[in-house]
């Protein structure tokens, strides 16, 4: 009996070391939730400011990573509120900002559960603030009833662009209110001074087309005209129609009127002038036209046509402009500086359009315009009473040595 007793007992003592064995095993076997992602861990709430700060994230996996599960797997959860050293180096001008906070914004699509804050926005570039900034700005005017400029445009005659609604529709710079003015026809005595006199005592400026041989009768007009700032362009040599014969038949002759035109008005001045052209009567040949965009020229036809040229009291010519822009709004305005009843009403123009409530806008060209020598020897030879011995300036002949 003791034997078999021991024996019972030494298999009872193996049975249960077995048993022992067997459960501490089944304690290692991971379960299957734990194999599995967690989808509630990263969907939750930070409690606490710190925890908004810095969000939870496994260790060693990259927050851009735990965003991008975020997305995948789960409602986004609401935007942390952008730490404070981001803020400021952005308002340092700081490249570099805490990682965390702006990689997880960045990551995260904006929606109405998920906000961009706008702490997180890049800084404004600098370029809008530089285009903001005028270029040049305009003079004061002296006198405070002056109607002044408004602003200056630049024109790039490059190809021979077109300008005036009369006749060409493509190019239309002028806002409401705004009126460029121009003058045909001269210079003349008397006339083209007294106009420059109101631009100049109204701090306004304006195109003239001059016929070149005008300019070469009154050189020293023309130079006035110039040196008041004003935009000189050309209106041919002797104001011919150009879309009649002979030079409607023989382009070579008209070119020669065109050419002459800005070579007698150069020459007056001294200097290249701006490549504004003007055709006489507003005839526009298409051949013409071509040809000026070949010299790079710019043609101005208008938008109010004033018939300065037929009215002969100043008041007409303030009526006519008046009624006519009222209707139109705005546009260019042809008038002629060789008309007197044009010159002697300048001053009541001026102050007509400062009550109405318009402004003047100047052109001014990009490139200036080189007159030609073949068509400079034509003009010389065109002057009876020249001589090849002046080719010195006046300048360097004559000198004042007491007065």
């Amino acid at each position: 009996m003791r034997v078999v007793a021991i024996f019972v007992a030494a298999l009872l003592t193996l049975g249960l070391a077995a048993f022992g064995i067997v459960i501490s095993q089944r304690g290692n076997v991971p379960s299957l939730a734990s194999l599995l992602p967690s989808r509630t861990a990263p969907a939750a709430a930070p409690s606490s400011p710190t925890a908004q700060a810095k969000p939870s994230a496994p260790a060693g996996q990259p927050v851009t990573q735990v965003a991008q599960a975020t997305v995948s797997d789960a409602p986004s959860p609401t935007l942390p509120e952008p730490a404070a050293p981001a803020r400021v180096a952005q308002n340092s001008g700081q490249t570099s900002a805490p990682v965390t906070p702006d990689r997880f914004q960045q990551s995260m699509p904006p929606s109405p559960a998920n906000p961009v804050p706008q702490a997180a926005a890049p800084a404004p570039s600098a370029a809008p603030q530089a285009a903001a900034t005028p270029a040049q700005s305009l003079p004061a005017c002296s006198n405070p009833d002056g109607i002044g400029l408004s602003r200056v445009v630049q024109i790039d005659t490059t190809g021979g662009p077109a300008f005036g609604s009369e006749h060409f529709k493509q190019y239309d710079f002028l806002r409401d209110h705004e009126v460029v003015l121009t003058f045909d026809d001269g210079p003349w005595p008397e006339n083209t001074p007294a106009v420059i006199k109101a631009l100049q005592d109204n701090c306004a400026k304006a195109t003239f087309f001059e016929i070149g041989e005008h300019a070469t009768w009154h050189p020293e007009i023309s130079r006035m005209v110039f040196a008041a700032g004003m935009s000189l362009g050309t209106h041919t040599w002797s104001h011919k129609d150009l879309a009649r014969n002979p030079y409607a038949k023989d382009i070579e002759q008209a070119k020669q009127e065109i050419e002459m035109g800005v070579s007698a008005v150069s020459g007056a001045v001294g200097a290249p002038i701006a490549p504004f052209f003007r055709f006489p009567d507003l005839q526009q040949p298409a051949d013409l036209i071509t040809y000026l965009g070949t010299r790079n020229i710019a043609t101005f036809s208008t938008d109010i046509d004033t018939f300065d040229f037929k009215l002969h009291k100043p008041e007409d010519v303030v009526k006519s402009l008046m009624t006519k822009l009222a209707k139109n709004g705005k546009g260019i305005i042809l008038m002629h500086d060789f008309q007197k009843g044009t010159a002697e009403a300048m001053p009541e123009i001026l102050k007509q359009l400062k009550a109405g409530g318009y402004k003047i806008v100047h052109m001014v060209p990009k490139d200036k315009l080189a007159s030609l020598p073949k068509y400079d020897d034509m003009v010389r030879a065109k002057d009876k009473f020249s001589s090849t011995n002046n080719t010195r300036p006046e300048s360097s002949v004559v000198k004042t040595i007491s007065e």
